[in-house]
């Protein structure tokens, strides 16, 4: 989760009032957040914030807003957000996008913001609270990339163009050397870390202005010169690029809510896109892009088991921030311009839960009674792991999401199937695992030390797709198993699967595997159970082996215990 570190002034300045320690770890929650401490010596603040869904969270400004909404009832008002029907001015200041970038990085879109002099506590935090966006919403600026430029140097209109990376050249910032783009991705640091996210392009984004200079080549690195924001600074400039127009809106909306608490004054600045969108060929940013959304009373009702009038739905909303209106039994809420989380009427009813207390229901005592038994699928898995323990085997647990390397690539395969999370925090859990083994490879890559035989089992999930199930996925109980030692082969892991079988009582033949890049050809086989294959074992492939640092021969497999329960 989020955490981020707030000067205690800063945080006191836009909450209007100093807390304890105390009251802070008890209204935190309303904000989705929690203290993670407080360092009294150096006066900062530590939060933790709660909710992947709320980016506007992730800043002093935006928790300090929830609390003081929460605290007062007051939704704050912005009069600088552009809609369909009420352009505000942006007096030329204009970021024209070039059909160029399509397809490379779509978007090119900013604000003004000036009037308050940056000292170093407001400039950290404004770069704290970029970094989080763009790290955090913006998948390490694989689909969210902000800059800040110092306003009084650019000569506007901004241009927005795919360049071609050897010709075009400046200097980045942190460095005194003209590089070209390509070089940047090779040689500047910021390079090495995110120019992998356009370099497989023929030409790379970039953001210069009407004089030719340049501010920055996005994703990347800003230039030395306009993109060197300094303590004093006062006029700024703010662009944010990426493929998705949507999302690129909502960060600019939340920096710019911020940055108007901070005691910014907001300057719009016109986009002009090279092809159509949903909100036509040219916007004024911050542009409000969302739409109401309703809920009924009835579902409200149901959901928090309370009845609530539609005054206290409309009350509690407005704790939260967000106005509301009841008609006809719905209530109708006006996304707030730094929020786009309301997909389904039950959002609505979780603000209006949050803002009406906890405390304030009344408890209810469960009107069910049930015994816990274990079920069937425990039962039968608690028995294959006795009889694998009995077999010399240590269990062992690990995690169902990993990464794309761990589960497929190591494991020299192409799993069509994979079930892949759209918006991963990290690439490191990026893919629910579609098999146990290459978990157990993992303790083998880091077990070389100890002394052998390694024999070691797990029973747990893998997810797979699935298009007759409603969700598209399938969830499995599946037992995988590996040994490793010197003398270990085939007939070992045959004699593993026949002494496990024979305790279940399953009867069960073998067919041979044709192909299966994780085994040595020739010495795996199949699990048939009732004529259908349920599992796979044999001697681990030397390539694979060598993918996971594994030196030591080994046999594997697994089995799906669902279908063999049958």
């Amino acid at each position: 989760m989020p955490k981020i570190e707030v000067p205690e002034n800063i945080f006191y300045s836009l909450l209007g009032k100093k807390m304890t320690d105390d009251e802070l770890v008890e209204i935190f929650p309303v904000a989705k957040a929690e203290l993670d401490g407080h360092d009294t010596e150096n006066k900062v603040i530590k939060i933790e914030l709660n909710d992947t869904n709320r980016p506007d969270l992730w800043s002093a400004a935006g928790v300090a807003r929830a609390l003081k909404c929460y605290e007062t009832g007051v939704i704050p008002r912005y009069d600088f957000f552009s809609t369909k029907d009420d352009e505000k001015p942006s007096e030329g200041r204009i970021v024209i996008d070039d059909e160029s970038a399509i397809g490379i990085r779509d978007y090119s879109i900013g604000f003004a913001a000036r009037g308050k002099t940056v000292d170093n506590e407001l400039l950290v935090n404004l770069i704290q609270s970029q970094e989080k966006l763009c790290t955090n919403f913006g998948r390490k600026r694989k689909t969210i990339a902000m800059g800040i430029y110092r306003s009084e140097l650019i000569k506007y209109p901004v241009h927005y163009a795919a360049v071609d990376p050897d010709k075009t050249k400046f200097v980045p910032l942190g460095m005194d050397e003209e590089l070209s783009l390509r070089e940047i991705c090779e040689k500047h640091p910021k390079g090495k870390e995110y120019g992998h996210i356009v370099s497989s392009f023929p030409r790379f984004p970039y953001l210069y202005d009407d004089n030719g200079d340049t501010l920055s080549f996005p994703p990347v690195i800003n230039s030395a010169r306009i993109g060197a924001v300094e303590i004093g600074d006062s006029d700024f400039f703010i662009e944010v690029s990426g493929p998705i127009l949507d999302d690129l809106l909502l960060a600019v909306s939340i920096l710019a809510c911020d940055m108007a608490d901070m005691g910014f004054e907001i300057l719009p600045v016109k986009a002009r896109f090279a092809k159509d969108t949903p909100y036509g060929r040219e916007i004024t940013v911050p542009y409000y892009f969302q739409k109401p959304m309703s809920a009924a009373t009835e579902l409200i009702e149901h959901k928090l088991g309370e009845k609530l009038s539609g005054d206290d739905c409309v009350a509690a909303l407005r704790k939260m921030g967000v106005g509301a209106t009841v008609k006809n039994g719905v209530v109708t809420v006006h996304v707030p311009e730094y929020r786009n989380d309301f997909l389904h009427g039950v959002d609505i009813v979780e603000d209006i839960m949050i803002g009406h207390g906890l405390g304030n229901f009344e408890p209810v005592m469960p009107a069910d009674f049930t015994i816990g038994r274990l079920s069937p699928q425990e039962e039968f898995s608690r028995k294959v792991k006795n009889i694998l323990v009995g077999l010399g085997f240590q269990e062992m647990m690990y995690n169902y999401l990993g990464s794309k390397r761990e589960y497929i690539d190591n494991m020299h395969i192409t799993v069509e199937n994979a079930v892949f999370i759209a918006n991963p925090m990290s690439e490191n859990y990026e893919v629910i695992r579609p098999s146990v083994l290459p978990c157990l490879l993992e303790s083998e890559s880091v077990s070389g030390h100890a002394v052998y035989p390694h024999n070691v089992f797990e029973i747990g999930k893998i997810a797979v797709k699935d298009r007759e199930d409603n969700s598209g996925t399938r969830t499995i109980d599946s037992l995988g198993f590996f040994s490793s030692n010197a003398a270990v082969g085939y007939n070992d892991a045959a004699s593993y699967i026949n002494t496990l079988m024979y305790f279940l009582r399953k009867e069960y033949t073998l067919s041979e595997v044709e192909n299966d890049p994780r085994f040595i050809p020739g010495r795996a086989a199949y699990i048939i159970y009732k004529g259908e294959k349920v599992g796979i074992f044999g001697e681990t492939h030397p390539q694979v082996l060598e993918s996971w640092g594994c030196s030591m021969p080994s046999v594997m497999a697994e089995i799906d215990l669902d279908k063999l329960m049958m």
